[in-house]
């Protein structure tokens, strides 16, 4: 990087502690306009996430040379938000920086009849990142302590006892060298309604847009709860949350962007040894 874009870094804060969930962004009063440990304007981010993305994807191919020769590490960013937080975006606009062959993509709507007849975490463990891969999960076995907490989709009794299991399960992952980046994404309703009207009244949204988005809103109180809980009950040493208000995309693209590259650079990344000469391959090809 440059001495002009180290120097144009507006972070006050660093990302991992400006985000991380704690006392100091509680869901029921956080800012979902606001841009956390960042002094930038909107045109600023955009051009950081170009720049930054670059980086991003530098990383992502030594992560994915170093999986082609036998490496097992790997990262997993988790997305859980509301509708219209963001969470497609995020993947086309972040994700979209590096290369897809080193992305392990994976959308997680209702159970099929097969996911229903097993334990919850099993559709989940199927889609974990291979070894040299950039996993992503859209919606993930939160949903289980969220969307099946507030509709009651279960009893208490059963989605109470799966935030250990949650962390146990975790605990694992990260065990095998997987880095799991874990995003909490917000939205105000303000903007929710703004971004639900422009799929009503754009003819390119209309198949984005869910009738039961709209049945969801009065029920936001009982998912601030829910969300509350599941960072205070999951959020751990090992794998932490990070709390990103969504209502300005350029800054939840460019923080998120932030915490991937922080996890890459965490795993101190180089480029793998040739199993070949080099010298003697120069000399086979000149001469062939």
């Amino acid at each position: 990087m440059d001495d002009d874009t180290t120097d144009a870094m507006p972070w006050h804060t660093p990302v991992i502690e400006a985000l991380r969930a704690g006392d100091h962004n509680r869901v029921a009063d956080l800012d979902a306009n606001g841009t956390p440990g960042f002094d930038g304007d909107k045109a600023l981010g955009e051009r950081l996430l170009e720049e930054r993305g670059g980086v991003l994807s530098d990383l992502q191919e030594m992560l994915y040379a170093c999986g082609r020769t036998g490496d097992n590490r790997a990262v997993l960013l988790i997305l859980q938000g509301m509708d219209t937080a963001g969470k497609g975006g995020m993947v086309r606009h972040v994700v979209g920086h590096v290369d897809p062959q080193g992305v392990d993509h994976a959308a997680f709507g209702v159970p099929s009849p097969e996911e229903k007849r097993h334990h919850f975490l099993w559709r989940i463990a199927k889609a974990l990142p291979r070894g040299g891969q950039l996993g992503v999960f859209d919606r993930s076995h939160y949903e289980d302590v969220l969307v099946a907490r507030v509709r009651n989709l279960v009893p208490e009794s059963v989605w109470s006892k799966r935030y250990d299991e949650i962390n146990q399960f975790e605990h694992e992952i990260v065990g095998t060298g997987t880095v799991l980046v874990k995003v909490a994404m917000f939205v105000s309703l303000d903007e929710q309604k703004k971004r639900l009207r422009e799929r009503l009244e754009r003819r390119d949204k209309h198949w984005k847009y869910n009738p039961n988005d709209v049945s969801e809103r009065p029920l936001w109180p009982a998912y601030q709860d829910a969300y509350q809980d599941m960072l205070d009950k999951t959020s751990t040493d090992y794998a932490p949350w990070y709390v990103v208000p969504c209502d300005r995309k350029w800054y939840s693209r460019i923080a998120v962007t932030e915490l991937l590259i922080e996890a890459l650079e965490g795993l101190d990344l180089d480029w793998p040894a040739p199993t070949f000469d080099i010298e003697v391959e120069k000399r086979r090809l000149a001469e062939s």
